[in-house]
């Protein structure tokens, strides 16, 4: 005889109450709670870096850059997440009754793990691109040197283009702003196989 286990579907507000609490980060996929994975070192220094380029490059610019503990919530999918690196242009839009939550980024930098590159690419990117300010999304390889940037056109398509070299220069579309691959992978070792 089998025994089927029953799914358990969490309203936001529940979701929001509980990860308040909460000793790990968890996602919000319109009702699921789903335990984020662990980040590697490589993972670490690709998102430090690219924030610490951004913050630098950005300062005193009409920016708001935000990284990891920063959450985004998508109202059309019902989505909660942290994606690792964050640009919102002019003031952020929060949502609820803190500022921990934004709605509004521009430019979105994700760092792929082998447990989330099929969903940063797929699911997560059509969420993204509901959100009107979203126009640009950066997917990094922690692996090897390469890069996936994909840029709205003012026609509403979206444009890919891939870096693969380590003096590859990403040009960033959403801002007038560049930076190199190697800038982006600096200290990164990749014989390092934490996941």
């Amino acid at each position: 005889m089998e025994t089927q286990t029953l799914k358990r579907s969490y309203t936001p507000e529940e979701y929001l109450e509980l990860e308040a609490k909460a000793e790990y980060k968890n996602e919000y996929r319109d009702g699921e709670i789903v335990p984020m994975a662990g980040g590697t070192s490589n993972h670490n220094k690709i998102v430090g870096n690219f924030f610490a380029f951004l913050k630098f490059a950005l300062r005193g610019q009409n920016y708001n850059i935000y990284f990891v503990d920063m959450r985004l919530w998508i109202p059309r999918y019902r989505q909660y997440t942290y994606p690792d690196v964050m640009v919102i242009e002019g003031e952020p839009i929060y949502t609820g009754t803190n500022t921990t939550t934004v709605t509004n980024p521009s430019l979105i930098v994700e760092v792929l793990s082998k447990s989330t590159k099929n969903y940063d690419q797929g699911d997560k990117f059509l969420y993204y691109r509901s959100i009107p300010e979203f126009k640009e999304y950066i997917l990094i390889d922690q692996t090897k040197y390469y890069a996936m940037q994909y840029s709205k056109t003012l026609d509403g398509k979206w444009l890919l283009t891939e870096y693969e070299s380590e003096n590859a220069t990403v040009q960033l579309s959403s801002i007038n702003l560049q930076i190199n691959l190697n800038d982006i992978y600096e200290q990164v070792n990749f014989n390092d196989t934490e996941e």
